[in-house]
């Protein structure tokens, strides 16, 4: 258990909080959220199966991007184009994903995005072609696809009158530390803290900060709104839209968070018997908390995280500050599958005007992350507004998804293998 506070020299404590915070931390994928047992361990490990070159064209046949509102492959090209220079930025010759059955480094990733790119414009002919200049790897055992969007919500730059809920920029007491510095089995894992009167301490937890203003008068306050439920969904989301009194618009986006575990108090409310499984969607967490108010802060505050924003007027912007593109951009776990990577996602998306479940097959961009994005588990930008927000807040599908890898970029790694035994 990590102590809250430290009576230690601060130098000397800081190691000692992050070998007590290392050693607490275990990766693993999640257990399902049917009720059913877990499946053992080895079933479990995310993993790539190539596909069978027939099994590749029958799939690539019904790729459209019709589903993703665009009329044109090229449409993609922006998007395509940012990834590319995303993955440009990184090592070339670092290794981006090493799992069962695929291992790439940067360059190689890059490779394929460029080839994609140069084949855009005659995919609107022929889709097939994707499956002749690709390989398909299956992402196993298989993805849950949620979606998250943009909320508009009613704000002022200025706090009054109804305006009273503050919307916090990252405060300048909270820091971070690369814990790999530390020892190399930390790699890739940090920690979030603030330097207490004691010590060191992780940061203020939810409902320190709203509920016993552990951030106010400070000067981080950067907006006021409504509603504190809006700021609750607000910041599931990451990002969103303010609707200023005058009329005018400005994007709110992500500018870090405290380092507290993420609880989804959806889980919440069904262990406790509020909302049945069944019934469970983003809506149905909306409309109890607006009709329990006596109980809403309470189960808002089984979920220690809390995200800080910054005003921006472009957005909104995904892990590799680039735009997002609904239906397009998805969050990965960046540790099974690069950003940058190109996907091929199959999945069935509700059209909840007419109320009938619509095929979807296109390719997708690995273009964000998320703190509840793990293993393979991967979710769908859906755009802004009311149509977004319900789409976002019913999805919930198995799906099929497929990392797409250039065969040129498989021959020639083929080819340096056979060559280096020789």
């Amino acid at each position: 258990m990590m102590p809250m506070t430290l009576r230690l020299f601060p130098a000397f404590a800081l190691v000692l909080l992050l070998a007590v915070f290392a050693s607490g931390c275990a990766k693993g994928v999640p257990a399902p959220e049917t009720g059913a047992k877990p499946a053992p361990v080895k079933d479990m490990t995310p993993a790539y199966a190539l596909l069978g070159d027939a099994e590749a064209a029958g799939l690539a046949a019904s790729l459209s991007v019709r589903v993703q509102g665009l009329g044109s492959w090229t449409a993609l090209r922006p998007g395509l184009e940012d990834s590319l220079r995303y993955i440009l930025r990184r090592p070339q010759n670092a290794v981006c994903v090493s799992r069962p059955g695929l291992t790439l480094t940067w360059a190689q990733l890059g490779d394929g995005v460029a080839e994609l790119i140069g084949l855009l414009p005659g995919l609107d002919a022929d889709p097939g072609l994707v499956a002749e200049r690709f390989a398909w790897l299956r992402v196993e055992p298989g993805t849950l696809l949620t979606g998250y969007y943009e909320p508009w919500l009613e704000a002022s730059l200025t706090p009054g009158g109804e305006y009273k809920y503050p919307l916090y920029a990252q405060p300048d007491d909270l820091k971070t530390v690369d814990l790999g510095k530390f020892h190399p089995r930390w790699q890739g894992q940090s920690l979030v803290y603030r330097v207490g009167q004691e010590g060191i301490e992780p940061y203020h937890d939810r409902a320190a900060i709203d509920a016993k203003s552990a951030l106010a008068g400070r000067g981080h306050e950067i907006a006021w709104v409504k509603d504190p439920v809006d700021i609750f969904f607000l910041q599931v989301q990451g990002s969103g839209r303010l609707v200023l009194p005058d009329g005018s618009v400005r994007h709110i986006l992500y500018g870090g968070r405290n380092g507290r575990e993420y609880v989804s108090i959806g889980k919440v409310l069904i262990n406790q018997g509020h909302v049945p499984r069944e019934e469970m969607s983003m809506q149905r967490i909306r409309e109890f908390l607006s009709a329990n108010p006596d109980k809403a802060g309470e189960v808002m505050f089984a979920n220690p995280s809390y995200v800080f924003f910054r005003l921006s007027d472009v957005g909104p912007f995904g892990a590799m500050n680039t735009i997002l593109t609904p239906r397009v951009s998805v969050a990965v776990d960046r540790a099974m599958t690069p950003l940058g990577s190109v996907l091929a996602l199959k999945t069935s998306l509700m059209d909840y005007a007419t109320g009938q479940s619509e095929p979807f097959m296109s390719l997708v961009l690995a273009q964000d992350t998320g703190g509840a994005i793990q293993g393979t588990r991967m979710d769908l930008f859906c755009g802004s507004g009311s149509e977004a927000e319900t789409l976002a807040g019913h999805l919930q599908e198995q799906s099929e998804v497929f990392m797409l890898v250039s065969r040129r970029v498989l021959d020639a790694r083929t080819d340096q293998t056979s060559a280096s035994v020789n």
